[in-house]
């Protein structure tokens, strides 16, 4: 008999009888950590954010202007499984030549999965503009950035993680990474986050600041929020990481649990993508295959979306679980949950 059938005969028989009902799980604690604040680290501000200068059009031409990549925090692979493939092709070099020979070998399987252990800065910008770029012109549909960061430019990041929002990269951050600071405005950007690492957060910290006072300081900062907190709602995720941006000191570092993360929209499906992709898929795919859809997510939030589960440990579960749900789908696999991971014999998804 269970519990809840031996409560109701006791209520039933014994006015008296009656269950102690079972303690809440006790929550979360948030935790901080002392960390060093340097330029280029961290939650970095130099002022508003302002359009990258661009001289030439990307998409319409192979002559690209040079742009610096700082060797050995980049490579490509055309895997996703790197605890058995590695971290793929080192890439050092951001010419079109050099990013087409690395991801060329990924057109046959439709999945591209690109390392990234630096800064967010003006390379990891020209990074993921000329990344998403390649992919596009050989039509890889299934992007993954697999990021270890500790932070840097917060301008650097509102304008990577516009790139991102428009270009359907998933975020992943593997067991024993990091994403902080500025790296939250990332996350914030994909269309999908898997977290096995861990995310935190500070306060940002200005660079060549005239301020003599904490008035002048805070206006300094006024306008770099007020285009944070624009850049943070567009992409579906919660002001309040705009807010923590402000108040926890930049020598500390605030991790956010799993709890915050789902709170905040830094985890799992983005919300505002998925309002467009919802109207897309429905267009596409039918009503039908949009609500076996949204009851995989469900499901998968619940059995495998878990932060301190291995990567490939949670891949594995949706894969498996998946199946109950009738994926991948005949009539529309592409659009299918977890599509990247699937290929036939001659690499085609």
């Amino acid at each position: 008999m269970s519990l809840l059938s031996w409560c109701v005969l006791c209520a039933v028989l014994l006015a008296g009888c009656r269950a102690e009902p079972p303690a809440p799980p006790a929550p979360e604690k948030p935790r901080t950590e002392t960390t060093a604040s340097s330029e280029d680290n961290g939650a970095i501000s130099a002022g508003p954010v302002k359009p990258a200068p661009r001289k030439i059009d990307l998409a319409r031409t192979t002559d690209w202007p040079e742009a610096p990549l700082t060797a050995g925090v980049t490579w490509v692979s055309c895997e996703l499984d790197y605890a058995e493939h590695g971290d793929g092709v080192a890439l050092d070099k951001l010419d079109f030549q050099s990013l087409l020979d690395a991801v060329k070998p990924c057109q046959a399987a439709g999945v591209m999965r690109v390392r990234y252990t630096g800064k967010i800065n003006a390379e990891f910008t020209s990074l993921m503009e000329r990344m998403s770029n390649v992919a596009n012109r050989l039509a890889i549909e299934k992007r993954v950035l697999d990021i270890d960061s500790s932070g840097g430019r917060v301008e650097d990041g509102i304008r990577a993680g516009d790139i991102i929002g428009a270009s359907h990269w998933t975020l992943w951050v593997r067991d024993g990474a990091i994403c902080h600071s500025s790296c939250l405005l990332i996350l914030a950007a994909g269309d999908n986050r898997v977290i096995a690492g861990k995310v935190g957060i500070h306060r940002m910290m200005r660079i060549n600041s005239g301020a003599n006072s904490r008035a002048e300081l805070a206006e300094e900062l006024r306008q770099v929020y007020g285009q944070l907190k624009d850049y943070l709602e567009r992409n579906g995720a919660a002001v309040t990481v705009a807010d923590l941006m402000m108040t926890v000191p930049n020598r500390k570092l605030r991790l956010l649990t799993a709890t915050e993360l789902e709170e905040y929209g830094l985890q799992g499906t983005n919300a505002a993508q998925d309002d467009l992709d919802r109207i897309q898929l429905t267009r596409k795919c039918g009503e039908e295959f949009v609500r076996r859809k949204d009851d995989f997510m469900l499901a998968f939030d619940r059995q495998c979306g878990q932060t301190e589960t291995a990567l490939e440990d949670i891949n594995t579960c949706g894969l498996e679980l998946r199946k109950s749900f009738g994926f991948p789908d005949g009539t529309c696999p592409m659009e299918s949950p977890m599509a990247e991971f699937d290929r036939d014999a001659s690499g085609v998804l």
